[in-house]
């Protein structure tokens, strides 16, 4: 059902008038982070620009995605937004949008290339110094300073994972957690089904830990699947995510996830949308537009679940 959904999703295109301008839209892929940050962009571009929206999904397929912008490009398209399947593509995709003259969001995905941007090219994310720090400061608070780290990183090539991985790093050489020690470290790409195969290896192969410390929530929930598969108390161990997805924010009320840090993915979406509409109009933006994370523990767990709960 969910995969039906999220095509179902690709398929939107919209519009107020005959005449309104177009977004072209390439998403690396559709997991429950990435949805919601789409949804995001067309529920604003639609409510508050009145724009008409093409959407493309490049499955994380780095040349699948190069090709879709260009042809949205050779399309006519009056902006391009796009999360990145691969930081490193920046470099491919910005000259794509600069010779035909179109004004280019990356959102999310922080390009390698951001320095080098032209002016009508920007980036719409949230600061990865925030996140990791933010997630093992809070870790290290838990431990009170000493533990064993197992770590879930994301693609390797993924800007964000690069960041939070560098924040784990950074916090745990600080003086109050120096304690801390990384016993493992392996990338899960993303993947809740990755992450439990991995936490899997490790149990199996008799490596002791005290928390497992996820680049994202979806990894977070695989690792909780494969504690809890062999007998694992979650008290025992301190498991740590980021994006504040609902399933993560279920998982803290049941106990099962001590922390993870909201990224406003449907913020993103939704400046991404105001970038591109302000480039359109030929107006200057930073290069750089930051939506900031929030700390999510089961203490103010309940300010981020649905009014419903």
């Amino acid at each position: 059902m969910r995969h039906a959904i999220f095509s179902a999703l690709l398929m939107l295109t919209f519009t107020s008038s005959a005449s309104a301008e177009t977004l072209g839209v390439s998403v690396a892929d559709l997991d429950e982070f990435n949805t919601t940050l789409l949804n995001g962009l067309l529920s604003h571009a639609k409510d508050s620009a009145g724009l008409k929206v093409v959407t493309k999904n490049a499955k994380g397929d780095n040349e699948l995605q190069r090709k879709q912008i260009e042809e949205l490009a050779a399309d006519k398209v009056d902006a391009l937004i796009v999360l990145l399947s691969d930081g490193d593509l920046g470099a491919q995709l910005t000259p794509v949008a600069a010779a035909a003259g179109i004004p280019l969001v990356y959102v999310n995905n922080v390009p390698a290339n951001v320095a080098d941007l032209p002016d009508n090219q920007t980036v719409v994310a949230s600061d990865e110094k925030e996140s990791g720090s933010l997630q093992t400061k809070e870790v290290c608070k838990l431990l009170n300073g000493k533990g064993r780290l197992a770590v879930l990183m994301g693609e390797p090539f993924h800007a964000a994972a690069r960041a939070r991985t560098k924040d784990i790093d950074e916090v745990i050489a600080s003086p109050e957690c120096e304690g801390l020690k990384v016993v493992e470290r392996q990338a899960a790409y993303w993947s809740p089904d990755f992450a439990d195969a991995q936490v899997q290896e490790w149990i199996s192969a008799g490596v002791k830990f005290d928390a497992v410390i996820a680049n994202n929530d979806d990894m977070a929930l695989g690792a909780i699947r494969a504690l809890k598969r062999n007998n694992v108390a979650m008290k025992d161990v301190v498991v740590a995510g980021v994006d504040a997805i609902q399933p993560a924010l279920a998982a803290m009320t049941e106990g099962d996830l001590a922390v993870t840090v909201f990224q406003n993915a449907a913020g993103q979406g939704a400046g991404a949308v105001d970038a591109a509409v302000k480039l359109m109009k030929g107006e200057k933006i930073p290069r750089e537009n930051y939506i900031p994370f929030e700390l999510v523990t089961p203490q103010n767990v309940a300010n981020y679940l649905p009014r419903s709960q």
